[in-house]
C-alpha cells in the first residue's frame, strides 16, 4: 500500500483552517487536517494477548478452550510451510457450526465505545485552543449498530435477507451449506471504557472549529498495550479488562471496541494507517470452567469519517474488514496448524501464508461495497473467498468467485509462492 506522502515537521507553519478559524501555530504533534490524504489501509496481525498459568490448553487443541462456538476442516493444495518444507493438506477453523448442519448460529456481538484522552507528558489534562484534547465515539455508535454488519440487506448468497458477514460465509461454502445455514451477530452497546495517551505516543488533526478531532495516530505497541490488560488476575486500568472484569464481553462473543476515527502507526507516524485489527485475550482458567483456557474473540474498529482516505474508505470499512476475518480466523492462526494456508501473493502486494480474508482486497479496485439502508450510503469491504486461498480452479464458490459481494473484485487465482513470496 501507498504510504502518506508528508512527513511530520516538528515545527509547522501559520495555518488558517476552514469556518474562518485561525491559528497562529500548531503544536509539534498536530499534523494537518489532509496527512491522510495519501495513506492506504496497511495490515496488521496482533498475536493473543493475555496470561497462562502455568501449562496452557492451547496445545490440547482448538476444542479444549473457553470460547466460541466454531468448527474446523481442512483442503489440500500445492504449497509450501513456514520453513519451505512441501505441505498438500491445510487445516483451518471458522466460527459457528458446520455449513452442512441445520439452523443458525448468533453470536452476542457487544460494542464497547472507547473514548481517547489525549494527555500531557506528565499526564495531566492537555488543552488545545481552550479545548480539552478528548476524542469520543458518541456519533457513530448508533451509524455502526445501522449498518449492514449489523442489519439486514438483500445478497444473492442467501434466500433471505441476511447480514454481510453471513452472506459472505454463505457464498464461500454456497455449494454445501444448507438453506437456512447462517451465523448472525446480536449487537449490544456496552458501558464505555476510555484509553488515556500520553503525548509522545500519539499524533492528531483538528477539526475545521478548532475542537478535538479530527483523527488520531497513535503508535501501534502503545495502542495494543493499553488495549488490553497487562496482569492477571485482570485489573480495570484498560479497555478490554474493564468490559471483561464487568462481564461485558465474555468468551462466547464477537467484541468490537469501537474508536472514534483512530488509526495505528508502527514506529514512524507516515507508516500510517492500520484502521483495525482482530485478535483475542487469553487468560487462564479455573474450576468454574474446567481450567481451560479463556480466549475472548474481539477486534479494535475504527469509524472513518468520509473524506480521510482515498479509495472509498470510510464508515465501518475497518469493522467489516475485521469481523470477516474473525469469521474466517477467529484464533489468528496462533497455533500454527489452523489457518495456514499456501503463501499467496495479492494483486495488492500483500505477501503472507495465513486465511486473512480482507487483507487480499484492501487497496484494490472496487474494494468496497457500497450499501445503501437506514438513511445512510456505507461501504463494508468485499472480501476473499476460501476458494482462493485454497488455489482451487475452477471456484466452487457462488458462481464460480473469488470475492464477495462483489466477484469482480477478485477475479484470478495468486501464482503459486515461495516462503515470503521470492
Amino acid at each position: 500500500m501507498n504510504k502518506p506522502s508528508k512527513r511530520l515537521s516538528l515545527i509547522l507553519p501559520f495555518v488558517c483552517a476552514t469556518a474562518f478559524v485561525c491559528f497562529a501555530q500548531q503544536d509539534g504533534d498536530q499534523v494537518p487536517i489532509d496527512y491522510l490524504s495519501n495513506a492506504g489501509h496497511k495490515s496488521l496481525t496482533v498475536a493473543p494477548r493475555g496470561h497462562r498459568n502455568g501449562q496452557g490448553h492451547a496445545t490440547h487443541g482448538i476444542p479444549d478452550i473457553d470460547s466460541l462456538v466454531n468448527f474446523n476442516d481442512h483442503f489440500t493444495a500445492d504449497g509450501v510451510d513456514q520453513n519451505g518444507n512441501a505441505k498438500h493438506v491445510w487445516y483451518y477453523n471458522m466460527v459457528g457450526t458446520e455449513p452442512q448442519h441445520h439452523g443458525t448460529t448468533t453470536f452476542n456481538a457487544p460494542i464497547v465505545p472507547v473514548t481517547l484522552d489525549l494527555r500531557n507528558s506528565d499526564g495531566s489534562p492537555r488543552f488545545v485552543n481552550g479545548q480539552p484534547l478528548i476524542s469520543s465515539p458518541t456519533a457513530f455508535i448508533q451509524p455502526t449498530l445501522n449498518s449492514p454488519v449489523f442489519q439486514d440487506a438483500a445478497y444473492s448468497s442467501s434466500d433471505i435477507p441476511t447480514q454481510i458477514t453471513d452472506a459472505i460465509q454463505r457464498a464461500e461454502f454456497f455449494d454445501s451449506a444448507k438453506s437456512d445455514w447462517h451465523t448472525l451477530l446480536n449487537p449490544s452497546v456496552k458501558t464505555g471504557r476510555t484509553m488515556v495517551l500520553i503525548r509522545g505516543t500519539y499524533r492528531f488533526a483538528l477539526n475545521g472549529d478548532g475542537s478535538c478531532c479530527r483523527f488520531v495516530l497513535v503508535d501501534a505497541n502503545t495502542f495494543i498495550n493499553e488495549l488490553f490488560p497487562p496482569t492477571f488476575p485482570v485489573d480495570n486500568s484498560t479497555p478490554v479488562g474493564a468490559a471483561e472484569n464487568a462481564g461485558d464481553i465474555t468468551t462466547r462473543d464477537i467484541s468490537t471496541f469501537l474508536f472514534p476515527n483512530t488509526y495505528l502507526y508502527v514506529g514512524n507516524p507516515s507508516d500510517c494507517c492500520v484502521l483495525g485489527f482482530h485478535s483475542y485475550d487469553l487468560e487462564p482458567g479455573d474450576a468454574s470452567n474446567g481450567n481451560l483456557e479463556r480466549r475472548y474473540v474481539l477486534n479494535y474498529s475504527s469509524w472513518i469519517s468520509p473524506g480521510l482516505f482515498r479509495g472509498g474508505f470510510q464508515d465501518v470499512t475497518a469493522l467489516s474488514h475485521e469481523i470477516a476475518e474473525t469469521y474466517n480466523d477467529p484464533f489468528v492462526a496462533s497455533d500454527g496448524i489452523h489457518n495456514i494456508t499456501p503463501w499467496w501473493l495479492s494483486p495488492n502486494g500483500n505477501c503472507q501464508d495465513n486465511l486473512e480474508v480482507g487483507d487480499v482486497i484492501e487497496g484494490l479496485p472496487q474494494d468496497v461495497f457500497p450499501i445503501t439502508m437506514n438513511g445512510m450510503t456505507y461501504h463494508p469491504q468485499n472480501e476473499a473467498l476460501l476458494q482462493w486461498f485454497e488455489f482451487e480452479f475452477p471456484s466452487s464458490a457462488i458462481g464460480g468467485a473469488y470475492s464477495y459481494p462483489n466477484p469482480r473484485t477478485l477475479t484470478a487465482l495468486s501464482a503459486p509462492q515461495n516462503v515470503n513470496c521470492k
